[in-house]
């Protein structure tokens, strides 16, 4: 079996070949993000909590810091008393 004629090389195959051979070693790729740790210990996030208002009452009864009992009592509920 004979092998088709070659067709002659153009100037267009040459600027072609030299543009993607350029742009391959040109190209950046974006670096990975650094990976961030999902929580960092000691830091609060500020969230909205709906919950019942006799609940709210009994633990903003002792004044403040009714944040920070409800936090505790959360983590003492999930099992993460400290």
């Amino acid at each position: 079996m004979s092998q088709p004629p070659r067709r002659p090389r153009t100037l267009s195959d040459a600027k072609t070949e030299a543009e993607a051979a350029f742009k391959s070693l040109t190209t950046k790729t974006a670096a990975p993000l650094p990976k961030q740790p999902s929580a960092l210990p000691g830091v609060k996030e500020l969230v909205s909590l709906r919950i019942d208002q006799d609940v709210l009452e009994h633990f903003q009864e002792g004044g403040p810091g009714w944040q920070d009992r409800i936090n505790a009592a959360l983590r003492e509920a999930a099992g993460k008393a400290e």
